[in-house]
């Protein structure tokens, strides 16, 4: 069972972002947040992202939820324990061990990017109860690797062992793909402190190597057994996941609810938080 550990946050990767709670769970140690009241919401970010990516959106949905946020193990301002690999698989685990230390009984999973097969994960394979389940951008459907992924996980050891200058480079390349508004200098700094530094390429390459479609198999073959109301919402200009991947997914699912979102790329709640964040509340109120 996870325990808190009070201690602050003082290994923070960012100045301007950080959540404000340490759990003990069975893989390492998580940054957590909670915020706002009424029914409950868990917000999973995906890759190379981490709790940040959700500003914005726990902002606005903290007006009418208790919002939980977490970072990964592996990003941010989590730490998985030596030997432990970052996969799907072990986040799902572990948001299964947050929800029962956050003592909920059907909160809503919201899951962006791989953060979206950890939740579907978690409710149908670790059978963790929910409320209502939102897929955004979701990387549950295979093979959903990028060209770029795929690359990563053949040549892992060229990436972890290229010089930390270069690396940095390569990155924030990346992380400007991932929206069609370009970020401003301060925010693609916050995305990209957790991966700076020796220590961070090194994070980076090990939660690359670590994901794969297996951890979703058992998941996606259990999509249409799903019985809560659901949402796949998907950025219209995503050009890591086409959105007739999203398209995919909401056929898969019984009922679910497809909506797309203009003028925003793979990084949705970024691109787009207040449509992000709307498009979510209307979803959630309709189903209370």
């Amino acid at each position: 069972m996870p325990t808190t550990d009070d201690t602050g946050a003082p290994d923070a990767v960012s100045a301007t972002w950080s959540l404000p709670d340490r759990v003990s769970v069975s893989g390492g140690r998580v940054a957590t947040g909670v915020f706002g009241h009424g029914p409950p919401v868990i917000l999973v970010h995906g890759t190379p992202a981490w709790s940040y990516l959700w500003r914005g959106v726990a902002e606005r949905l903290a007006e009418n939820h208790t919002v939980h946020l977490w970072d990964m193990l592996g990003f941010g301002d989590s730490h998985a324990e030596p030997g432990v690999t970052p996969s799907i698989a072990r986040q799902a685990t572990t948001l299964a061990e947050l929800v029962a230390h956050w003592g909920l009984e059907a909160p809503a999973l919201v899951g962006h990017d791989i953060g979206g097969s950890v939740v579907a994960r978690a409710h149908l394979v670790e059978q963790v109860p929910a409320s209502a389940l939102a897929l955004v951008d979701a990387a549950v459907l295979g093979p959903w690797n990028t060209p770029f992924t795929d690359h990563q996980q053949h040549y892992a050891e060229a990436y972890r062992t290229m010089p930390t200058d270069v690396f940095g480079d390569l990155a924030a390349v990346r992380l400007r793909s991932a929206v069609q508004t370009p970020m401003p200098p301060e925010v693609a700094d916050a995305y990209l402190a957790p991966w700076a530094g020796r220590r961070g390429q090194n994070r980076w390459v090990d939660q690359v190597i670590a994901v794969s479609y297996e951890d979703t198999r058992d998941a996606v073959r259990r999509l249409d057994t799903v019985t809560v109301p659901t949402l796949v919402l998907w950025g219209e200009q995503d050009g890591w996941l086409d959105p007739s991947v999203g398209s995919r997914l909401a056929a898969a699912v019984p009922g679910a609810r497809l909506r797309t979102v203009p003028g925003a790329g793979h990084f949705l709640p970024e691109d787009a938080p207040e449509s992000t964040a709307r498009a979510l509340l209307e979803f959630l109120l309709a189903g209370s």
